[in-house]
């Protein structure tokens, strides 16, 4: 089964992961996912600000 992932420093989505673990979100199970990881990201650093507050 095929993972992607998202390079933060390249902003490319990478199947089976090929970069350092450093570089990358993910594991996800399609590329769709993949794509749209940073907004997740900032969707989560929004709620967890709202929590916060």
């Amino acid at each position: 089964m095929t993972e992607y992932w998202f390079n933060v420093r390249t902003h490319e989505i990478e199947e089976d992961r090929l970069s350092d673990w450093s570089q990358l979100l993910g594991p996800y199970a399609t590329r769709a996912e993949a794509e749209k990881a940073l907004e997740k990201v900032q969707q989560r650093n929004d709620d967890w600000d709202r929590d916060d507050d």
